[in-house]
């Protein structure tokens, strides 16, 4: 009998740790990827800076485009190619960075995507008015599935908690 309650006691413990367990392994994925987003819009925008304009690119891109090549090993020693769900990053520069609803792109914009969890692209719109609509709320694991997007130096989706206004 006294094992029966033991096991019982333990299967509770893991239905509860489990769950957070996992929420926290993706947490820390997603703040992994958002680094290395911040990693690659720091080496484009040096690479900007000393060229005047961005390397082209529009997509995927791995370590024998040009791209890539112009890049690294002088902006960025690690360049990452995959995010830390092992997906694929998506770079658009200059007018092809025309993606989420960025209009009239210029040669020097930089868009920088994860698309998350599940690898799918989100349907997310920009809107030049709303910068806070890109930030959602990590309440369950399908969050985590949402698209991070960095546009020159600027989260445009994003986990986060949108700033009050107002009093």
């Amino acid at each position: 009998m006294e094992l029966l309650i033991a096991v019982a006691i333990v299967a509770i413990l893991a239905m509860i740790a489990i769950p957070n367990f996992m929420t926290a392994v993706h947490r820390a994925k997603q703040k992994s990827t958002m680094k290395d987003i911040v990693s690659i819009c720091t080496a484009i925008a040096g690479y900007v800076t000393d060229n005047e304009s961005t390397p082209a690119q529009d997509g995927t891109y791995d370590g024998s485009t040009d791209f890539y090549k112009a890049l690294s090993p002088f902006y960025i020693k690690v360049f990452p190619i995959n995010d830390k769900w092992g997906n694929n990053f998506r770079v658009w520069t200059g007018e092809s960075a025309n993606q989420y609803g960025i209009s009239n792109p210029t040669r020097n914009d930089i868009l920088v995507a994860s698309f998350g969890r599940d690898n799918k692209k989100d349907s997310f719109f920009f809107r030049i008015n709303d910068p806070e609509g890109g930030i959602f709320l990590l309440t369950r694991m399908s969050d985590f599935n949402n698209d991070l997007i960095m546009w020159n130096g600027s989260w445009i989706r994003r986990p986060g908690t949108p700033s009050r206004r107002g009093c």
